[in-house]
């Protein structure tokens, strides 16, 4: 190793026992010759609530954490967001533990853009049914903006968080139309694409958001579960001729994000695909 001080990082979430996001940023350490950890906190394991975990890895020597379900939205109330866009994201995926306070960036955001080209290319969503509207789907919802989505429909059994999200997003002034919808069978109907952004079809949980048949017509899925990385909803998508953006694509990409916040060291990201591709899938 090339430096002697430890690079201390970790991740706050429930069910996360089987994430990949340790491997990818040890081996982004091995790869750039930097001594790095990299832990999993999951408050219930540790009997302790998100807010002691999170005040516990401040004082604790941590460079930094991610964040993930279900305390996205929570972890917004303990740090500073310069970012204007990731404020009205209103979901905080990296901190960083920074002399002046913890500071709040939103790497899915970034993250599902990467995605979504890597697939398609310039090609526009189109008409999006966008099922759950927590923390990664607020990122999503946004991202979806900013590849000029021509109608996004926000699903959500809660109405009033699906209500808030599509006002957030109305608020940005862009030319998509945003519409609020309880019912993901309705919502998919005429989609060219639906996204899962609930935990249906994650270990632990399984399940998927929409049976295969409301799937028709629609051309491409994306699901931000990765653990699996061929969920129920992928396999159906597949079977039925859909393109298919795994969640896989969304951990690297906001993976390698956050490495740059939290390192700011240049990493070759053929060569950590490469390296970790092996035991990822």
């Amino acid at each position: 190793m090339t430096t002697t001080t430890t690079i201390k990082l970790g991740l706050i979430g429930d069910n996360i026992t089987r994430s990949k996001s340790p491997r990818l940023h040890r081996t982004a350490g091995k790869l750039t010759q930097h001594d790095v950890t990299y832990d999993r906190l999951i408050p219930k394991d540790m009997g302790l609530t998100f807010d002691q975990v999170f005040e516990q890895a401040r004082i604790s020597g941590y460079r930094g954490i991610n964040v993930t379900y279900p305390y996205k939205e929570i972890v917004t109330s303990k740090v500073e967001v310069a970012d204007q866009l990731v404020r009205a994201i209103g979901a905080v995926n990296t901190v960083v533990f920074a002399e002046d306070g913890p500071q709040g960036f939103n790497t899915d955001y970034t993250g599902f853009k990467a995605a979504y080209r890597a697939v398609r290319g310039i090609q526009p969503p189109g008409t999006v049914c966008l099922i759950g509207t927590g923390g990664v789907g607020k990122a999503v919802a946004f991202g979806l903006i900013g590849l000029q989505a021509s109608v996004i429909r926000c699903v959500d059994l809660d109405a009033d968080k699906a209500q808030a999200l599509t006002d957030a997003l109305q608020a940005l002034g862009s030319d998509t139309r945003v519409e609020t919808h309880s019912d993901a069978i309705v919502a998919a109907k005429g989609a060219d694409g639906i996204i899962n952004c609930t935990p249906l079809g994650m270990v632990g949980i399984g399940g998927t958001p929409l049976p295969p048949a409301a799937m028709h017509g629609a051309q491409w899925v994306f699901d931000a579960v990765y653990t699996p990385v061929d969920t129920q909803f992928l396999q159906d998508a597949g079977q039925a001729g859909l393109t298919v953006i795994s969640g896989y694509e969304l951990f690297f990409g906001q993976g390698v994000d956050a490495w740059e916040i939290f390192t700011k060291i240049p990493l070759d990201h053929a060569a950590l695909r490469a390296a970790i591709q092996g035991n990822a899938l």
